[in-house]
């Protein structure tokens, strides 16, 4: 049991290394809609390692998450994004931009139900929730 030890640890060491293009670069710890990314930009590319547990996420989703926090760490215009559920890479227009980081206009929230407030008409059911920005 114990032999096993140092390559347990060893894989989760890795787990958010960066890629061989960004290693040695600082990373951004950033949140997105409740996806927590390592972003690393070198040039017109960008890293985004998800670090924080999802059951069964699809791509779709951390795609466009993954997409605004390299936007937002580069300062630039994310035109794609490619990679899987754990590591993006995305590939930024910087046009000017690069070196001056654009300020960040959406603020990240932190949103619960209300309980009691729930509404079902026509077959749908709505509810009221209360929002704090997230720190």
């Amino acid at each position: 049991m114990y032999r096993f030890a140092p390559f347990v640890l060893l894989v989760l060491a890795a787990c958010n290394t960066a890629g061989p293009h960004f290693r040695g670069l600082p990373a951004t710890r950033i949140t997105v809609d409740g996806s927590v990314f390592d972003v690393r930009v070198r040039g017109d590319l960008a890293e985004a390692i998800r670090i924080n547990p999802q059951y069964a996420p699809r791509f779709g989703p951390i795609r466009g998450r993954a997409g605004r926090a390299m936007a937002r760490v580069s300062g630039c215009t994310v035109t794609e994004v490619r990679g899987d559920q754990a590591q993006a890479l995305g590939l930024l227009d910087c046009r000017g931009a690069r070196g001056k980081a654009r300020p960040v206009l959406a603020v990240d929230l932190d949103c619960v139900p209300v309980r009691g407030t729930e509404l079902t008409v026509l077959g749908s059911t709505s509810v009221e929730i209360e929002c704090d920005p997230a720190l």
